[in-house]
């Protein structure tokens, strides 16, 4: 069904598809008919969606209902049982690496090698000696704006999250979520045709959550985006693809705008399905009265056969997740709950966090905002009482107890053991009917109560996990990260668990729904401290987006803390050098003309077609000629740049 396609633990998946549509299709991807079963089981059963070009969808269901195995039959990594797959012709698709790049290579060029294109053509501009090619290849690299690439790419990376400094660190510096990011990085700046993303929110802090959706929604092709974070899928796609029940079905708009034509679609079909089995039992009754009855026979027949031909509408049971509960902390803790005065944390000596002064109360809901390696979870274990401060005062009120989950918790579940045998050991001598009632309170359903933890899928280790650690009634509640391994139903369940819950809540989470329905304080992480955040979380996203120009605000502030005497004896220094500075430049410019004297001579004579009949020699000659002074000149144009920035600084 799919063609070949190049794989690499350092670079996206690309790969061009032999299925096609007819040229200047407006549809890039039809899945038609489609059914694929996997150990017995039916996951699409004769599904249909069709996908238009440069649409952004949402493919939404249930977890383990299908959805990353309908990439896998995209792909061509798996094949349908039967239906077809039909995708644009010459469209690239891409997605994220599967394995996390960890070698030597700096990230900004792992990032550049993700566009296969464009490294393929550089590497054969370096060996190509036949003029035609070489001036195809030129042609090429300007049509796909080759030339700017590495600035395309460091903004990829930085929206990520990686500086300027760490752009040209090597991957295996990192940590796998972080090169995780990196490999997100090479898939974006590859522009695919057909963008496949399963889940890419997943290593991302609320920062780079907030710069993705903002990147999909203005992304120039097609995008199918696996995704529970229920603000994304609002703000960044078009339509919506509701796998359920092994069919696809499509809707315009958002996730909002899905549930609520889902809900409709949900009451009317109840509706008619009422009305049909009232025509059904009046029927049914007629046929049973009057069946004997010479009279009546032909049209008890007739309406019996009418009963047979009636398809009856099926009740539709919804899917919904159970719910979740935390119980109310066991003793009331009189406010405040925990104060921090002048405190500082860190590791080994040294502080991560300073001049920490905060409060939190019984009743307090707060967000930890700050991009990933700014100190939240480092704060997050100070009030937690997992690191001691290294300066300062923490007081904590008495008989406090608090509850921490971190996604790192979930390999301390014992795999052997279920959620029974879990709760067991932290109810000994109690009925094995409360030992199972207190697990129904943690959203697991009967049927998988007695399933090893190495068995339960992530999200039904999240919901054990969180019942675990909330078990003895805390009056704190720290939550890093909770979402991950939860679908949207899920999450819908943690927001009514923690808005019912009586204690505090500490919240970590680049779920920005969930950050905004149940938190009433933000606090920000960031320059090493952490400090109250006055704005709201559009305020914060549109701070996020302006990521550029708040840097470009603290150069300013910088270049105020130097004295003016300072200033002043630079300017001089600088003043001083203008001489030498002015005859560089007139070097540099003296050397581009003639470069460029040069290139223009060269391209004269490889005008001539003849010459390459007559002398194929000598037009390879002048082709290499040519390709070395244009590399000479853009090597002088970039002097002569960097002269010039230096002469206007030191005239300012």
């Amino acid at each position: 069904m799919l063609g070949d396609h190049f794989r690499s633990p350092l670079q996206p998946s690309l790969l061009h598809p032999a299925a096609t549509f007819a040229k200047r299709s407006p549809t890039m991807l039809h899945v038609n008919d489609l059914t694929y079963r996997i150990a017995g089981r039916t996951l699409l059963d004769h599904a249909t969606a069709v996908i238009p070009d440069g649409a952004k969808v949402g493919l939404v269901g249930r977890n383990g209902s299908g959805k990353t195995t309908l990439f896998k039959l995209i792909t061509g990594d798996l094949a349908p049982e039967s239906g077809s797959i039909k995708i644009r012709r010459q469209a690239r698709i891409g997605q994220v690496a599967q394995e996390a790049p960890g070698s030597e290579t700096s990230l900004m060029d792992v990032v550049l090698a993700g566009d296969t294109e464009r490294a393929a053509l550089m590497a054969e501009a370096e060996t190509a000696t036949d003029p035609h090619r070489i001036a195809e290849i030129h042609t090429r690299l300007a049509d796909i704006d080759a030339h700017s690439a590495e600035a395309r790419a460091g903004a990829i990376l930085y929206g990520l999250g990686f500086s300027a400094d760490a752009q040209q660190r090597p991957c295996s510096a990192f940590s796998g979520g972080w090169r995780m990011r990196v490999a997100l990085a090479a898939v974006l700046f590859s522009q695919p045709d057909l963008l496949l993303l399963d889940e890419p929110t997943n290593y991302l802090d609320l920062e780079g959550t907030l710069w993705l959706e903002n990147y999909v929604s203005r992304y120039p092709h097609t995008v199918v985006l696996i995704s529970h974070d229920r603000d994304l899928l609002n703000k960044a796609v078009d339509t919506i693809v509701h796998l359920e029940a092994t069919k696809l079905t499509t809707y315009r708009g958002g996730y909002d705008s899905f549930e609520r034509q889902r809900r409709e679609q949900i009451i009317l079909q109840e509706k008619q399905r009422e009305k049909q089995e009232v025509q059904r039992k009046h029927m049914q009754d007629f046929v049973d009265r009057f069946r004997a009855k010479a009279t009546k026979a032909r049209q008890a027949q007739s309406r019996l056969k009418m009963l047979e031909r009636m398809q009856p509408i099926a009740a539709i049971i919804e899917d919904s997740s159970l719910p979740l509960s935390f119980p109310a902390p066991k003793s009331r803790a009189a406010p405040p709950l925990l104060s921090i005065e002048s405190g500082s944390v860190g590791y080994d000596g040294k502080a991560v966090l300073r001049n920490l002064n905060l409060r939190l109360d019984p009743d307090d809901r707060v967000a930890l905002l700050g991009a990933n390696g700014n100190g939240k979870s480092t704060f997050a274990k100070l009030i937690a009482d997992r690191l001691t401060p290294l300066s300062g005062h923490v007081v904590r009120a008495n008989r406090m107890n608090v509850a921490y989950f971190a996604q790192h918790q979930l390999d301390e579940l014992v795999p052997a053991n279920s959620a029974v045998a879990h709760v067991r050991a932290l109810m000994v001598g109690e009925a094995e009917s409360k030992v199972r009632a207190r697990v129904a309170r943690f959203g697991l359903p009967t049927d998988r109560m007695d399933t090893p933890a190495k068995d339960l899928s992530g999200g039904e280790k999240a919901r054990l996990l969180l019942g675990l650690v909330t078990f003895n009634g805390p009056n704190l509640l720290i939550l890093d990260e909770p979402t991950n391994h939860l679908d949207i139903d899920s999450r819908e369940a943690l927001v009514h668990a923690l808005n019912d819950f009586a204690g505090a809540v500490v919240l970590i989470s680049h779920d920005r729904h969930l950050v905004e329905a149940c938190v009433d304080r933000l606090w920000l992480v960031a320059d090493g401290t952490v400090s109250p955040y006055d704005g709201d979380m559009d305020d914060y996203r549109r701070l996020i987006l302006q990521a550029g120009k708040e840097e470009r605000a603290a150069a300013k502030d910088a270049e105020k803390q130097v004295s003016a005497q300072d200033r002043r004896r630079e300017s001089a220094e600088m003043r001083a050098q203008l001489a030498p500075l002015r005859k560089r430049i007139q070097e540099a410019e003296r050397k581009m003309e003639k470069l460029q004297g040069d290139l223009k001579r060269v391209d004269g004579l490889l005008a001539d077609p003849d010459l390459y009949v007559k002398d194929p020699a000598k037009a390879t000659q002048l082709a290499k000629k040519r390709s070395d002074t244009e590399k000479a000149l853009q090597k002088a144009e970039e002097a002569w740049l960097e002269l010039s920035g230096e002469y206007e600084a030191a005239s300012a």
